[in-house]
């Protein structure tokens, strides 16, 4: 790996460069060395994900002055999802500088959402740890400057589960539920496929990494069909 290249890209220069190792290293590589677990990036990540969450909490809480708390929670989570973190980690090619196993590799390891996510979550974990807090944020606060903007000024994805309870129950009492269908793929990589039932009719299907973005699937496949006038 061209650590000096990375670096630049990020805009941060380790003063202990064996954090920035360990931050790029997936647990599939560290298995197929037979080197000791703790040498992989989950601890990081772990680490990362804390300071993440305050770093974005911070700055919204400074920028929206005037926002509740449920707001500012909503607009949190739409920035320090797994969506938003893949997403930076493709911008910065982190997949292209990753240790990760042969297996991993060959099954496309460097490109998946949820370990780019993860290695973002890492590298700002060991960030942390070599420079502070003050860096961590800096770097994280220019990374991320434009899904923070988006987020201020209401340009991100909307929240589909929410537009469509408040659009059923406008017609009257309505119950929704989300039933997982089926899983499919190893724990590291699962799929997930739900049904969402408005009182117990079938209104939309979805998938996603995770159940979370499965269910939002299936509440935008269902607002869909609610705006044609099926449901």
């Amino acid at each position: 790996m061209n650590s000096s290249e990375f670096q630049a890209k990020i805009g941060y220069k380790f003063k202990d460069e064996m954090l920035l190792k360990k931050a790029l290293t997936h647990s599939s590589y560290i298995k197929e060395k037979k080197e000791r677990c703790d040498r992989n990036n989950e601890r990081l990540e772990f680490l990362g994900d804390a300071v993440f969450n305050a770093v974005i909490s911070e700055e919204l809480y400074r920028r929206l002055d005037k926002v509740e708390e449920g707001r500012l929670t909503k607009l949190r989570a739409l920035i320090v999802c797994e969506k938003s973190l893949a997403h930076q980690g493709k911008k910065i090619e982190i997949g292209e500088y990753l240790y990760i196993g042969k297996g991993e590799e060959c099954t496309g390891g460097r490109n998946r959402g949820s370990l780019l996510a993860d290695a973002i979550e890492a590298l700002v974990g060991a960030i942390f740890l070599d420079g502070g807090y003050a860096s961590a944020k800096d770097v994280v606060l220019k990374m991320f400057k434009q899904r923070i903007d988006d987020a201020v000024d209401g340009r991100l994805d909307s929240d589909y589960k929410t537009e469509l309870q408040e659009k059923m129950q406008s017609k009257g009492e309505t119950e929704i539920s989300y039933v997982i269908e089926k899983e499919e793929g190893p724990d590291h990589d699962k799929t997930f496929y739900i049904a969402l039932f408005c009182s117990g009719e079938l209104a939309g299907r979805g998938q996603g990494k995770n159940k979370k973005e499965a269910e939002q699937n299936a509440a935008k496949e269902a607002l869909k069909r609610h705006h044609a006038g099926q449901i």
